[in-house]
């Protein structure tokens, strides 16, 4: 008879805990919260495109790197956003995952490479060292190849400017001319 109140009152308390988060939507990241340095990039690239190096995560600017695919409708869409960031002289680094790189690499010849350099990540690897969860997601890093922000979803409309044009903005400040 006592069984079931207390299986209650254990659920009751976890519900409660999970209530009392700061953000429950958040995805925090791992990497953000320690300030750590960005994991490795993938050293095999898209044919006739730049692969990347670690030291284009260490440029000494502010460096976004982004991770996607051409089956990815929400990559799609935040397509035009990368190609006119890249257009404000931001270098974007691009990890093409789970794809195909005839694909992307016909992708990129349609539609504009607004990427530095391309990296490609068939199985998945990368991305687990990331954390990233689904494409798209982006990361601001800093100068020294920190990590100093992580945003999941495709970089277009509300969130974007509200949420990650700020952080990108904050950390050109920070990182100077």
């Amino acid at each position: 008879m006592a069984i079931p109140p207390l299986l209650f009152a254990g659920l009751a308390g976890l519900f409660w805990a999970g209530m009392e988060r700061d953000d429950p939507s958040a995805l925090p990241s791992v990497l953000a919260d320690e300030r750590a340095e960005a994991p490795a990039v993938p050293s095999e690239g898209l044919p006739g495109i730049a692969v990347p190096t670690a030291a284009d995560l260490k440029s000494g600017a502010v460096t976004l790197v982004n991770f996607w695919a051409t089956w990815c409708p929400p990559c799609r869409a935040e397509h035009p956003t990368l190609k006119a960031l890249a257009a404000e002289g931001v270098p974007i680094i691009g990890v093409n995952i789970l794809d195909d790189d005839a694909k992307a690499s016909a992708y990129l010849a349609e539609e504009g490479n607004p990427f530095k350099a391309v990296g490609v990540d068939p199985k998945g690897r990368f991305r687990i060292d990331w954390g990233v969860t689904a494409p798209p997601e982006t990361f601001i890093l800093d100068g020294e190849g920190r990590v100093l922000y992580r945003f999941a979803g495709p970089l277009v409309g509300a969130d974007f400017e509200n949420r990650f044009l700020p952080e990108l903005r904050k950390a050109q400040v920070a990182a100077g001319p």
